[in-house]
């Protein structure tokens, strides 16, 4: 994950991209990738994907319609898998490239999970392939600093990213806590905007305190998991975590080049670019939901812990297909962690059913009769309707 990262040069606030995706007609300048090449493509289907059992929820929604800021280090848009899904972004704190110059290659990769297409490689697609991806970099490279400048920058790319069309906003980054950033937060949750972020990374065996912007109440904050759904041992506890996803050994698209990057080691940063792809699904398939009703859907409709919620993965694993598609009941504000489940259906049949069991009793116990009463007769007639001696029989 990227943590705690900066630039020195000033902020270039106020600069604003046309929401327009990079094609072949784009100047030449635009489209020139920066940053690390990939290797070649994978040999099978990322795990992610698999596990997340993508091919059950595109037929019902791919995210169409939806635009996914993705602050971070910048999104190229030369990858195939990504060509004609990157819009026009901004640099803050760089020479305008519009966003699309990205270093450190992990914004990239980032896009690629959330949006990538599905129709150039048969081995890799992002989540939401039909969404397309708004790139706002604030980030040069993965690492750590303690420049204190950081905070207001996100805060100011976060408001950018609202006032330029994001319905979705992905933090795959994190920083202290500070007064301008809770404002940039609560502004986006004023404009309904789903703010995603990663809950962040620890050494193994350290503890640590919260991430943020993550640990704002009105951001959806994301833990990793690995293949067996367990903790991935990096991924930060803690009781903010919202839900859970993918976050080890991680491929999505170079910045540079047609190759793709292997992340054995992930992060919770990737996570988050999980769960922004199913945010992007739902906001397609469910247009009329607010920011706040699709993070309680996509938690509503986790795969839960026994507990039905704990600070390792929070609601539980995402379900992309059951967040698009669970009929979540007419209760308003249902309480995540006591969701009831429904009601059996009523049988519209069943007082005739009943009827009819009593019949078949009660003709049963007539059938008996009848068939009883033909001996009884036939044994009164050979007597002479004489009673028989106890007995004995006729």
């Amino acid at each position: 994950m990227v943590s705690g990262v900066i630039l020195a040069a000033a902020v270039l606030s106020g600069v604003a991209g046309a929401l327009a995706p990079v094609t072949d007609a784009t100047p030449a300048w635009a489209q020139q990738a920066c940053g690390p090449t990939g290797g070649a493509p994978p040999d099978r289907l990322p795990w992610p994907l698999r596990h997340l059992d993508m091919l059950t929820v595109w037929p019902v929604s791919r995210g169409e319609g939806v635009v996914v800021a993705v602050i971070d280090s910048g999104v190229s848009p030369t990858h195939p898998v990504l060509r004609d899904r990157v819009l026009d972004g901004v640099d803050f704190g760089l020479p305008s490239r519009s966003g699309h110059c990205d270093q450190a290659g992990h914004g990239t990769v980032i896009a690629g999970i959330i949006a990538g297409r599905d129709d150039t490689v048969d081995t890799f697609s992002g989540i939401a392939p039909d969404a397309r991806i708004l790139p706002v970099r604030v980030l040069e490279q993965t690492g750590q600093v303690t420049d204190p400048s950081l905070p207001g920058r996100i805060a100011e790319a976060i408001e950018w990213a609202v006032d330029n069309g994001a319905d979705v906003i992905n933090l795959s980054l994190e920083t202290v806590p500070t007064e301008r950033l809770a404002e940039a937060v609560r502004y986006a949750v004023d404009h309904d905007v789903v703010l995603v972020a990663a809950a962040g990374n620890v050494e193994q065996g350290q503890e640590r305190g919260p991430a943020f912007p993550a640990a704002y109440e009105e951001v959806l904050a994301v833990a990793g998991v690995d293949e067996a759904g367990g903790r991935v041992d990096t991924s930060v506890r803690g009781s903010y975590i919202g839900v859970a996803a993918p976050g080890v050994n991680i491929i999505g698209p170079a910045p540079r080049g047609d190759g793709f990057l292997t992340l054995p080691e992930g992060g919770t940063s990737y996570a988050a670019a999980y769960v922004s792809g199913v945010a992007a699904l739902v906001r397609s398939y469910h247009p009329g939901l607010s920011a706040e009703q699709v993070g309680r859907r996509i938690m509503l409709t986790a795969d839960r812990p026994p507990q039905g919620r704990n600070n390792v993965v929070g609601y539980g694993v995402v379900n992309p297909y059951r967040a698009v598609t669970a009929v979540l009941g007419t209760r308003s504000n249902p309480p995540v962690a006591t969701v009831e489940p429904a009601p059996p259906a009523s049988d519209p049949l069943a007082g005739e059913k009943s009827v009819a069991g009593m019949a078949a009793v009660v003709g049963a116990v007539v059938t008996g009769v009848l068939l009883s009463s033909r001996a009884i007769l036939r044994a009164g007639r050979r007597r002479g309707w004489r009673p028989g001696r106890p007995g004995r029989q006729s």
